[in-house]
């Protein structure tokens, strides 16, 4: 598996580059650092800057960029392949997905601080963009990883599952785990009496077939590496994803990769999840 990290000076950063290799055992590993030097970087400060040592700042800052990686390669285990690194000026999201993309990766790994929805939207969130716009799959890291003992894997429907399975038999886990695989069924609105009864006879139906469909994707997993077992859940799928989500040392989710205006007006499963869950989150392209 090839894999792409990227680092900065926060704890979650140098807990993902951990979490990526206790997870795998990468064929390749680049550790990604971007020097933000926001305003800095425009022409227009950087010529006010020049009489009062502006090249000296952007060295020190290339040169501290540099040590970190020295710092965080450090963290990868002596046994793996050489690992790539990546300094550069520039948006950390778009030399993020930019590396990603060059070293054809399989995953990108992300830390995140835990941004409220607020906020990111305010601020922006590196996490979010990485998360929002890579090509390959991605996982986000939010703390410290611990043994991988549970893992919860949500499906939507026959494809997303079968998606989902194909990857994790592909990418398999450097140690077994216990997977419980769930589907959530959105709750039927009743908003007319006159309806209720049929509404009912569909969310029953939509309950078993969920039920199956759990079933299905769990029997395929098991075996070597994976012991899975599979529910039928009904709510909102992103609240009943991160009330199950408790106790569990990692969640994966699919995405549909919407963009622009479909993402805005349906929304996001996996952007929602990566929310609500504080255990780290796996979004499987």
């Amino acid at each position: 598996m090839r894999i792409v990290v990227a680092v900065d000076w926060s704890d979650q950063a140098f807990a993902a580059v951990q979490a990526a290799t206790r997870l795998y055992s990468p064929t390749a590993l680049t550790l990604v650092h971007a020097v933000d030097l926001g305003v800095f970087e425009h022409p227009a400060v950087a010529q006010a800057m020049a009489l009062q040592g502006y090249e000296d700042f952007r060295r020190a800052m290339c040169d501290a960029g540099r040590q970190l990686l020295d710092q965080t390669s450090a963290l990868a285990p002596p046994d793996g392949p050489a690992v790539r690194r990546v300094c550069e000026i520039g948006s950390p999201a778009d030399l993020i997905l930019d590396t990603a993309r060059s070293a054809a990766a399989d995953l990108v790994v992300v830390g995140a601080r835990g941004r409220g929805r607020m906020a990111e939207l305010v601020l922006g969130s590196v996490s979010h963009r990485v998360l929002t716009h890579a090509t390959c799959s991605a996982l986000v890291v939010k703390g410290s990883l611990g043994a991988l003992r549970r893992v919860l894997l949500a499906v939507e429907g026959p494809d997303d599952s079968g998606r989902l399975g194909t990857w994790l038999r592909a990418h398999p886990f450097n140690k077994p785990v216990e997977v419980s695989v769930i589907s959530v069924a959105p709750t039927p609105y009743y908003g007319d009496p006159a309806v209720i009864p049929a509404i009912r006879l569909w969310g029953d139906a939509s309950l078993r077939a969920s039920q199956e469909l759990v079933d299905g994707v769990a029997a395929r997993l098991n075996g070597p590496g994976f012991t899975a077992t599979g529910r039928a859940l009904q709510g909102d799928p992103a609240e009943v994803i991160g009330r199950e989500a408790a106790g569990f040392d990692l969640v994966v989710v699919g995405s549909h990769g919407r963009k622009g205006v479909s993402r805005f007006l349906l929304g996001s499963v996996s952007h929602s999840v990566s929310h609500e869950v504080a255990c780290p989150i796996l979004v499987v392209r």
